[in-house]
């Protein structure tokens, strides 16, 4: 007869065979952003920089077309996102540019790649991609992407409530500028790592034809990576459906949940792309813009005819987004209105063992079956 105690070590070795590929890091694709239909679900914000105080004025859809400002290549099918550099500004006025929002946010369990050619660069310029939840700071920001003046390197963080740090980073950069990513701390500086590359931003990006960033935003934590055009791992160059991010190594940017519970302080996110001028990062780094840039930064360079924004502009391939595979983190602003939970509960299915059944199929459910019968069998052989 087979013991109570062989019988609950058999379970516990079915259990641990039967449930790691559940936590697989495995995604399907549920977004896509590309070509002829790019701009087709984004939101203009059509109004004055009165968010970080820039030089610019956000331009709505219709007139960012009709100045050519967002627009996609017809020779590339590459979406084009810019400043306005043919119009002269006078004293006082501000300079047109674009800020679009996805009108689709995206829930804890959600990867999103954005394939690059060109990022804005240049003194005065303060370009980003990056997320947020609708009621900042409520529900976190993920900053991908961001640069200023003519710096060479990307700086990515994140900023919440108070609440959240960045603890046991696991992370290829060792440039960490602040490890608190509170909103309240620091003057909102947030948990900054900075990529080591001079090809993660600026002329040295365009110059090695851009590349890929890819943010996961995973119940175990977030991560960013970035992969230069030469190293796209071929399950993104291969414009596959299906990607797994343990293909992908180690990120450049990691924040795990040890110091940062993920489904506390992450909303499902919008994705926004954005490039103001000047604002309020040039004001509080003054030493930024001095060892990069001269003169005074509206009078200098918002002002005037607009050649110095030549490289103002992102040029974009696709944007893809992808959710834990079983599941779907896509929240539209119809199904968040009508209450469903159809798409609200992908936010935290990462963590709930019931995707399991859905992502293992059979198999799983028969072996979770056979666990509950080895289980009951040695309570009962014990009793």
């Amino acid at each position: 007869m087979v013991s109570a105690q062989s019988m609950m070590a058999t379970a516990l070795a079915c259990l641990a065979f039967s449930v790691a590929p559940v936590a697989a890091t495995t995604y399907s694709m549920v977004k896509e952003y590309y070509g002829s239909s790019f701009f087709n679900e984004w939101t203009f914000y059509n109004n004055y920089d009165n968010l970080t105080n820039g030089d610019v004025t956000y331009v709505s859809a219709q007139n960012a077309t009709a100045y050519q400002l967002a627009y996609v290549d017809t020779a590339t099918n590459h979406a084009i996102i810019k400043v306005d550099n043919t119009s002269t500004v006078v004293y006082d006025n501000k300079r047109n540019s674009v800020r679009i929002t996805s009108v689709d946010s995206f829930g804890v369990g959600s990867l999103w790649v954005a394939d690059m050619y060109h990022v804005p660069y240049g003194c005065s310029v303060w370009p980003a991609w990056w997320s947020q939840a609708p009621l900042w700071p409520q529900g976190g920001e993920i900053d991908t992407f961001e640069g200023i003046n003519t710096n060479t390197q990307n700086q990515m963080s994140l900023h919440t409530e108070t609440g959240c740090t960045a603890v046991s980073q696991n992370q290829t950069s060792t440039l960490v500028a602040s490890t608190n990513c509170s909103y309240a701390a620091n003057s909102d500086q947030g948990c900054i790592v900075t990529d080591p590359s001079t090809a993660s931003y600026g002329a040295g990006f365009a110059s090695s034809g851009g590349g890929a960033f890819v943010t996961e935003m995973a119940s175990t934590g977030i991560s960013i990576w970035f992969f230069q055009r030469s190293q796209i791992p071929s399950s993104l160059s291969g414009n596959g459906s299906i990607i797994d991010t343990s293909t992908f190594g180690v990120p450049v940017a990691n924040w795990p949940s040890t110091g940062c519970n993920i489904a506390q302080f992450f909303q499902p996110q919008n994705l926004i792309f954005d490039i103001t001028l000047c604002g309020d990062s040039f004001t509080a780094d003054g030493a930024t813009w001095n060892s990069t840039c001269s003169g005074i930064c509206y009078n200098n360079w918002v002002m005037g005819n607009g050649t110095d924004y030549n490289n103002a502009y992102f040029e974009v391939g696709y944007v893809r987004v992808f959710s834990t595979e079983g599941t779907n983190t896509v929240v539209s602003p119809t199904t968040s209105a009508s209450g469903s939970s159809s798409t609200t509960s992908g936010s935290s299915t990462s963590s709930s063992s019931s995707v399991g059944l859905i992502h293992g199929g059979f198999w799983m459910t028969a072996t979770v079956l056979v666990l509950v019968g080895l289980f009951s069998s040695a309570l009962f052989t014990l009793a």
